[in-house]
């Protein structure tokens, strides 16, 4: 019985559920146009209309265009930390970063606007502040887990931090590598790749 309400308080209602597919729709009608147009060719009311909503409807979710087209990324880091705090609690800290950095933040179906997305906000200032902004919040709530997990206190020690930071360092490399399409290697391995290295005390290259 118990669970049962749990799990209940867990579930958002019907009206959580419209509002969170009203940000959805519009950062997605953001991004598209971003992508499509630039940052300058975005304008909220062109935003608001993708999105079949009011310009006023726009303000109620996002103060401004550029909170607008970086909400996937940064919705992405919220949806870690959810996922994360729903990882098995005996799970190695790095297992579950790989896995909800991977099948959470960087689903399949969206990885082609995600990677072109990286590349307009690397180009724009404004964008790229913006989602620095949502990486300094989703680290230090990673940090705040990994206390959790491991004992540690997240208002006195360095070791959460320190992991939270390594691992959003990590997983923006991996995303901008990958958007760049320089290596030839998936988002996936490239993940792999970053945190296995990490695990081993970021050893140098060999011959380095």
């Amino acid at each position: 019985m118990t669970a049962d309400l749990s799990l209940r308080e867990r579930k958002p209602g019907l009206r959580e559920r419209k509002k969170a597919a009203t940000r959805e729709a519009l950062g997605r009608a953001a991004m598209l146009l971003a992508i499509e147009h630039g940052v300058e060719g975005v304008t909220v009311e062109a935003i608001a209309a993708a999105a079949g909503v009011s310009p006023r409807t726009f303000h109620n979710y996002f103060p401004g265009k550029e909170e607008a087209i970086v909400a996937p990324l940064t919705d992405g880091a919220e949806a870690v930390i959810e996922a994360l705090r729903d990882r098995p609690p005996d799970e190695s800290v790095w297992d579950s970063l790989r896995e909800v950095f991977v099948g959470v933040m960087m689903p399949p179906e969206s990885r082609d606007e995600i990677a072109a997305l990286v590349l307009v906000v690397k180009a724009n200032p404004a964008l790229l502040g913006q989602q620095l902004c949502g990486i300094g919040e989703m680290q230090r709530e990673i940090a705040e887990i990994v206390a959790a997990r491991t004992g540690t206190d997240a208002g006195r020690d360095l070791y959460p931090h320190l992991l939270a930071g390594a691992a959003g360092t990590a997983m923006r490399a991996a995303i901008e590598l990958w958007a760049d399409g320089t290596t030839g290697t998936g988002l996936p391995d490239l993940v792999d790749q970053a945190i296995a290295q990490l695990r081993a005390g970021l050893p140098p290259p060999r011959g380095a």
